[in-house]
């Protein structure tokens, strides 16, 4: 079994990735929603990875963090779900969306996901509540949808986490800023706030 892959992106299409391990070009299927942190095709890049192994095929699911993996895994024990509707579930609506439609019971929302009916809606209600991770905070959200991104990039996970933690110690919000505060301090060009300008005098 495949559990997670690093190596340099080759391709990406709206519904799969291809990355490039030791000269071996792994076909890795993905949430659509994936696509926007992944980076641009030549860049390393990270995925947490499901293999699903048939009779004729062996197929691996891609996803950039942990938590949306178990969701997929989650959603193969659902009876009639199969690992296209899981991946089709993932791609129509955000992983935290998912979890508060689950856990407030909202059947219209579910329904929104493209080729999800009512019918199903109630059987995941049913069978999915008190199994999937709790909602994430707003402010949970962006940090892990932003050390998602960095980890993606190619830096490691503990890097990225410390780099994160730095830059929301100093106020930012926002994806997009903690991104670039992160990147100065995992590229050596942060500066120190606190630091006495004179110290070196």
């Amino acid at each position: 079994m495949i559990g997670s892959l690093r190596g340099r992106l080759i391709s990406r299409r709206p519904d799969n990735v291809i990355v490039e391990v030791n000269g071996v070009g792994y076909h890795v299927n993905v949430p659509m929603n994936i696509l926007s942190n992944l980076p641009e095709e030549g860049s390393n890049v990270f995925l947490h990875t499901y293999t699903h192994v048939r009779e004729d095929a062996l197929q691996l699911y891609g996803f950039s963090t942990e938590d949306e993996k178990k969701i997929f895994t989650t959603l193969l024990g659902i009876t009639g779900v199969g690992p296209k509707m899981a991946l089709n579930i993932l791609s129509g609506i955000s992983r935290n969306d998912f979890v508060e439609a689950i856990e407030k019971e909202d059947v219209a929302l579910l329904c929104r996901i493209p080729g999800l009916g009512k019918k199903t809606a109630h059987r995941l209600i049913l069978e999915l509540r008190d199994k999937l991770p709790s909602a994430e905070k707003p402010k949970d959200r962006v940090f892990e949808d932003t050390l998602s991104a960095l980890v993606n990039l190619g830096y490691k996970k503990s890097d990225a986490q410390a780099s994160l933690e730095m830059a929301y110690k100093k106020g930012i919000k926002g994806i997009e800023g903690l991104l670039k505060e992160s990147l100065k301090y995992l590229t050596g060009n942060a500066t120190d706030s606190g630091r006495d300008k004179g110290a070196d005098n």
